[in-house]
């Protein structure tokens, strides 16, 4: 019963994971930015920075909460 409990629990894990590095903005992104003459404001800048940086940090949260699920269920 637990380890099906914690399955379900990696499964949604695994697609949050997916997501979240799936709404990450590439780094080349910045450099076809300037290469085209993009009209990005300064603020819409510090806005897409602080979004990425939240999403860097869920990406490793959840990639760590992730593996130690998986080495509890190795184990179980």
């Amino acid at each position: 019963m637990v380890k099906m409990i914690l399955s379900v629990v990696q499964v949604l894990l695994a697609v949050f994971l997916i997501a979240v590095v799936l709404l990450q903005e590439g780094k080349t992104a910045g450099m076809n930015g300037a290469i085209s003459g993009g009209a990005d404001t300064f603020l819409s800048k510090n806005k897409a920075r602080s979004w990425d940086a939240k999403l860097a940090r869920y990406t490793k949260w959840v990639a760590i909460v992730f593996v130690v699920l998986t080495l509890v269920l190795s184990l179980i």
